[in-house]
């Protein structure tokens, strides 16, 4: 029982940090966002674009994280959960991955355009803006840790981090890109980079679905 009783704490610690560790994310994801976005309109990168709205849709899931996880804490003791809290996160999860799912179809519409009617970029300031995403997206890894092992029982936890993680690859996709097509003046592979990223969103989204979905409605593995 007093077994039973340390593991309750110690699980209560990780999840009160994680939740910590989550709301700084979401606050340095929010700003690169804001960045990224507008400097992409104002440059006409659609990697850059194509990144932002990535790095978007991630401070979203963030967002449903960090409240999944004040209600999990809130409703800890309640008996209105039958199976206590637990699905909370799951279906934070769930729904995160609806619209990362969303925004990878709006991507790969969106280079297809820019693919078929080219603008012109300015890759110098994208670059620079692209580098600053890519550092926020560390630094977000860093403040993260995923080492512990109980966090791979913290499934609204491991889900924010691969977003993360995910979203520090489109970023790299997204500034090879744009040094590649300053050095080459090839526009039509910033379009190509962002349609890959639309497809890796995709992707990552439907694998996330799945995931929930069987804890969500407790099919067998």
């Amino acid at each position: 029982m007093h077994g039973h009783n340390h593991n309750h704490e110690h699980n209560h610690q990780i999840s009160a940090q994680n939740e910590k560790r989550v709301l700084l994310v979401i606050i340095f994801t929010f700003l690169a966002m804001i960045a990224e976005i507008l400097y992409g309109y104002l440059t006409n990168s659609m990697g850059l674009l194509a990144d932002g709205y990535h790095m978007g849709t991630h401070a979203l899931a963030l967002g449903l994280t960090y409240v999944a996880y004040v209600l999990m804490r809130k409703f800890e003791n309640s008996d209105l959960f039958i199976n206590g809290t637990g699905k909370i996160g799951t279906l934070a999860g769930y729904t995160s991955s609806l619209f990362l799912g969303l925004t990878g179809v709006w991507i790969i519409i969106e280079s297809i355009n820019r693919f078929l009617n080219p603008l012109t970029i300015k890759f110098d300031e994208a670059i620079i803006v692209a580098v600053i995403g890519l550092l926020v997206n560390a630094i977000s890894i860093l403040l993260m840790e995923f080492k512990n092992s109980n966090h791979e029982k913290d499934y609204n936890y491991k889900a924010a981090y691969y977003h993360i993680l995910a979203d520090a690859i489109t970023s790299i996709l997204a500034i090879s890109a744009l040094i590649i097509g300053k050095l080459t003046n090839f526009v039509y592979l910033d379009s190509f980079i962002g349609l890959l990223g639309g497809v890796l969103i995709l992707k990552w989204a439907i694998n996330l679905i799945k995931k929930t979905v069987k804890i969500l409605v407790d099919i067998k593995n």
